[in-house]
């Protein structure tokens, strides 16, 4: 059997494949999450997540192609880091390219390193976004993510990145 689109919206679309049914991202769009870090501390960003109907605390991130067709990775990744946090970067380097979820979207996203990082702004995202900033030293992140979690503020799995290091050691 061929995947078969059920339906296609602006930025996303459902496809039923055989027995599979998953979501992926309409007209080619992208994803870029930025791993921001500005001297021994990191960028992370905060936001009212609709299909969670609640807070999240996540690196930055945003869509590539879903306004400008064709941009590049790091051209996206530098226009939404200054966005959200209000930081730009002097370089911004690919990391590689990861799943999150891949038995229920097709989507991926690239992770890049952003670096030389300059605050130009209070950041906060487009009309509508309402992000919180925050500038977490990175010896501290175990303890930050934690009180936000006792807060009740969702935990976006990206996080991981910055805990493996406690997580593996117990």
């Amino acid at each position: 059997m061929t995947a078969e689109t059920v339906w296609d919206g602006k930025f996303i679309k459902v496809i039923k494949d055989g027995t599979w049914e998953y979501v992926a991202r309409a007209r080619g769009i992208g994803a870029a999450v930025i791993l921001a870090i500005d001297d021994g501390a990191v960028i992370l960003v905060e936001q009212y997540r609709v299909p969670l109907g609640k807070r999240c605390l996540e690196l930055p991130a945003g869509l590539v192609g879903d306004e400008t067709e064709g941009e590049g990775i790091h051209t996206s990744a530098a226009r939404e880091l200054e966005e959200e946090t209000g930081y730009t970067a002097a370089t911004i380097e690919t990391i590689g390219f990861f799943h999150s979820s891949p038995g229920m979207v097709s989507e991926g996203f690239t992770l890049v390193r952003a670096t030389g990082l300059t605050q130009v702004s209070a950041g906060g995202g487009v009309e509508g976004e309402n992000i919180t900033v925050h500038r977490v030293p990175l010896g501290e992140i175990a303890a930050f993510v934690a009180a936000k979690r006792a807060e009740g503020v969702a935990i976006d799995v990206k996080m991981l990145l910055l805990l493996s290091g406690g997580i593996l050691a117990g």
